[in-house]
């Protein structure tokens, strides 16, 4: 997670790949080759943020691997597993009427009906069909993170309002 507001997590460093000093990424952007869009990365390791360029990057099966400035062996890349991709979020496009950054979500109540409180947004899971909010509470609840199922985001409360029951067949049943 981001040290403050003024940074947004795009993606994560995978692992090496090959031995010329690539790394394959995984993008959190939708769609996610957008992270291809941001030609300097901010890359975040132990609460560290160091930037680099992108000299090259390309689509790899269901992520992407990229050659990052001074990044020229496997031993270099491989030492950048799990490091976090940030970018300024005064570099971000602005954000069309009912559009959030996930970033801005997490940690938001979520509630349903006339006000009952499943708990807070820890994370999004993306799955083939859609993001999936989950959220804990009491217990784990996976709320699909569509149109159907938000009715309203509530920024300045911190609540997100959601039109959804758990599937038939949950523990709650």
């Amino acid at each position: 997670m981001p040290a403050d507001d003024n940074w947004i997590e795009l993606g994560r460093v995978v692992g090496a790949f090959g031995i010329r000093g690539w790394v394959r990424i995984e993008s959190y952007t939708d769609p996610p080759s957008g992270i291809l869009d941001y030609p300097v990365w901010h890359l975040r390791s132990s609460g560290r943020l160091r930037q680099v360029r992108v000299e090259e990057a390309r689509p790899q099966g269901r992520q992407f691997v990229a050659r990052l400035e001074g990044c020229a062996d496997r031993d270099s890349a491989a030492r950048m597993a799990r490091e976090t991709i940030e970018v300024r979020r005064s570099d971000l496009p602005r954000l069309g009427a009912r559009e959030h950054y996930r970033a801005d979500l997490i940690g938001m109540k979520v509630c349903r009906g006339e006000g009952e409180i499943l708990g807070k947004v820890a994370y999004f899971i993306d799955t083939p069909g859609h993001a999936v909010m989950v959220v804990h509470g009491e217990r784990e609840h996976w709320v699909p993170a569509t149109a159907q199922h938000l009715r309203r985001v509530d920024r300045a409360d911190g609540t997100i309002w959601v039109n959804w029951q758990e599937p038939e067949g949950s523990p709650e049943e």
